[in-house]
């Protein structure tokens, strides 16, 4: 006997579902029918149908409107009516649909020749880091091989500083089989409500792309569906991501969050500061400058793009935390952490107490279906920003603010050797992991210190950044009999990567003969970093490479930072040639 499979979708009329769905039951028992019954719909969804009912279905029957997920069917015999139709005669349409007839194939958005075969599957996916640079688009190349060694269709979204590119469709996304996102940052997941999903990290695709897809194909989880009262907070006139079923994310991967979006006011704000000082002298940004382009630019920059830094890093760590509900909280809990000086540590505490509070509000109050959309607009926004502001100024901010002043008047007194030890630690983190955690510390840390007046470790930290791939590039010329041709050809986009400051232009090298090219980056890095701290080289945007250096007043002391550009690229260069066996 045929083995049938029916979704019934009812948008936000949820009863509507229900009832074709009885309907649909009853027609089928009276026929001694198999019959699989799934519901999507405002308040009625959770009872999705299992894999192992799917595989072994033999037609589906589409019932209503929305999102019914049809990628799950691939080929499947299928026909799709109207809710109108089965309410008014459920016995009628079961019997067209045994007998073959209606409308069978494909999904209507999917050509025929589209249809994945048996085994293959559908993948969209989502790659992202904090500076949106290097480590995005090596996940998204990671899975997109895997995915063609397996056999499977995949769609990578790639998220970065300047937004999303190649971004997935509604057709795309309504067709896949699993969502699968790779990112070391905070994902908006809204789009998503009832497929299944897999987290991970970007590391995880870059590694063992074939592994991940395995993995995530067996575990992923469904989301529930927009618009159910089963925690999730819905945003006015739409939903947003459901609670997530993986394991939560680390503190780390919320900081990285915040500092991802918190970058471009510090690059925009530090380059506007550097031209005002350009165009307007020394003192351009003194009142009795006003009305000159100096102090208009020195305005823009430290007065709005500056004085938002703050807040944005406390609200997307919070948006990582707690999705969109956690933004406003976030947000004002940083600014009073700016108003409070108690500058991006108070930023981050802000941030931490605004998210984790409204999750456990979100989590926790409970309303009726039809209320639900009080909670992100009005409930959660009010509860968590009282909260958050209160222990803010009552518990919080003070002292936050006197860590920092005495840490701030700390850097700002470091002189030789108290510098140079900075500088070594700094640099070498770098060089550790090439974008990997102890390498974000470093440069988050950095970054974030630029927003209180310190600008001496960025330099360190960029300069140490760009050693790793400079020095690789520079042995495959001075040592090309320890490389091999593919690596030698390599060498070539090494140079050009970290010029721009792209650490990860290094991990290749570094992969293929770990125990060698990481110590001697190290060394280089560390020493580059040394230098650049103990000749008072200061950077006033956390990135652009060399190609800042010709931006006036963005770099103090140029020849200082090319010194010690130059010698960590020659040592590092050395020993990895001197350490490399030579290449077979």
């Amino acid at each position: 006997m045929t083995q049938v499979l029916a979704v019934v979708g009812g948008g936000d009329l949820g009863l509507h579902a229900v009832l074709a769905g009885e309907a649909l039951r009853k027609a089928a028992g009276r026929r001694n029918q198999p019959l699989d019954l799934e519901l999507r719909g405002k308040g009625v969804s959770g009872n999705a149908l299992s894999a192992d009912a799917i595989a072994g279905a033999d037609a589906v029957l589409l019932v209503g409107d929305g999102d019914l997920d049809e990628g799950r069917f691939g080929a499947m015999r299928r026909a799709r009516i109207r809710i109108e139709d089965v309410l008014t005669d459920a016995h009628a349409v079961l019997d067209r649909f045994l007998a073959g007839s209606g409308e069978a194939g494909p999904p209507k958005d999917v050509a025929p020749k589209d249809v994945a075969p048996k085994g293959r599957r559908r993948i969209v996916a989502i790659t992202s880091c904090p500076t949106g640079i290097a480590h995005t688009f090596m996940a998204a190349e990671g899975i997109q091989a895997a995915a063609q060694a397996l056999g499977h269709d995949v769609r990578v979204e790639t998220q970065g500083s300047v937004g999303a590119r190649d971004a997935l469709t509604a057709a795309e996304i309504a067709a896949a089989d699993i969502v699968l996102i790779a990112a070391d940052t905070g994902v908006d997941r809204s789009r998503f409500a009832g497929k299944r999903l897999y987290v991970t990290n970007t590391k995880a695709a870059i590694r063992d792309g074939k592994g991940l897809l395995a993995t995530a194909l067996a575990e992923a989880q469904r989301q529930p569906d927009a618009g159910t009262a089963a925690g999730i907070a819905t945003e006015a006139g739409g939903s947003a991501r459901p609670e997530p079923e993986e394991k939560k994310a680390g503190a780390y991967k919320h900081l990285m969050t915040g500092v991802s979006f918190m970058l471009p006011f510090v690059v925009a704000g530090g380059l506007l500061i550097a031209l005002a000082f350009a165009f307007g002298g020394i003192d351009a940004m003194k009142p009795d400058h006003a009305g000159s382009l100096g102090f208009a630019l020195g305005d823009i920059g430290a007065k709005a793009a500056f004085a938002l830094i703050v807040p944005v890093l406390a609200g997307y760590i919070a948006f990582s935390i707690a999705d969109r509900p956690g933004i406003a909280p976030g947000m004002i809990g940083g600014m009073l952490a700016a108003n409070l000086q108690a500058g991006f540590l108070g930023g981050i505490a802000a941030g931490f107490i605004a998210g984790t509070t409204t999750a456990f509000l979100n989590r926790h109050i409970r309303l009726h279906r039809n209320l639900e959309g009080l909670k992100p607009v009005l409930i959660l926004p009010l509860l968590a920003t009282t909260v958050t502001g209160l222990l803010m100024i009552y518990v919080v901010g003070v002292p936050v603010a006197a860590i920092l002043a005495a840490l701030t008047d700390w850097l700002r007194s470091m002189q030789g050797a108290s510098a140079l030890v900075l500088g070594l630690v700094l640099g070498g983190m770098m060089a550790v992991d090439m974008g990997g955690p102890v390498n974000k510390a470093a440069y988050a840390s950095a970054a974030a210190l630029i927003a209180s007046g310190i600008t001496a470790p960025m330099a360190a930290v960029m300069i140490g950044g760009m050693t790793p791939p400079l020095g690789i590039a520079l042995a495959t010329r001075l040592f090309p009999g320890r490389f091999t041709k593919a690596e030698r050809e390599a060498g070539g986009a090494a140079a050009v990567l970290g010029a721009a400051f792209i650490t990860e232009g290094a991990i290749p090298f570094a992969a293929a003969d770990p125990l060698r090219v990481i110590p001697s980056m190290v060394v280089g890095s560390a020493l580059a970093g040394a230098i650049a701290m103990s000749l008072g080289v200061e950077l006033k945007v956390p990135h652009g490479g060399l190609f800042v250096l010709p931006i006036p007043n963005a770099v103090t002391n140029v020849p200082g930072a090319l010194i010690a550009l130059v010698v960590g690229t020659l040592v590092t260069g050395l020993l990895v040639g001197l350490l490399k066996k030579r290449a077979a």
